[in-house]
């Protein structure tokens, strides 16, 4: 199933529309625009299916996110803490800033991977 996540970034804001697609080829969604207060209802819906629904790899990526606060970047740690045996996240792409703090949130989280390409 396709689905495609658009939401207001709030009343009579110029910020950008934060959007979550699904990937091609993969499991995964591949998210844009900001990931804060605004999107949490989108951050959390996607990351509970990713940890309800499948086995394997399950693949975000967060490539075109502009801004990613530490609500979200805990919240990614979170649901990949859930994850149960065999399961695990690889994100694809991060942002310079997600790329450097998820190891702070839990360095030793082997659910956890980081993909440059």
């Amino acid at each position: 199933m396709r689905t495609h996540h658009r939401t207001p970034y709030g009343p009579g804001s110029s910020a950008p529309r934060p959007t979550v697609f699904p990937l091609d080829g993969r499991r995964g969604v591949r998210a844009a625009g900001e990931v804060g207060p605004a999107t949490r209802t989108v951050r959390e819906g996607v990351l509970e299916r990713a940890v309800r629904e499948g086995d394997g790899v399950y693949c975000p990526e967060p490539s075109d996110v502009t801004v990613v606060d530490v609500a979200g970047a805990g919240a990614l740690v979170a649901a990949a803490g859930r994850l149960g045996a065999g399961r695990r996240f690889v994100v694809h792409r991060p942002p310079p800033a997600l790329q450097r703090v998820l190891p702070a949130f839990r360095p030793d989280l082997p659910t956890t991977g980081v993909s440059m390409s």
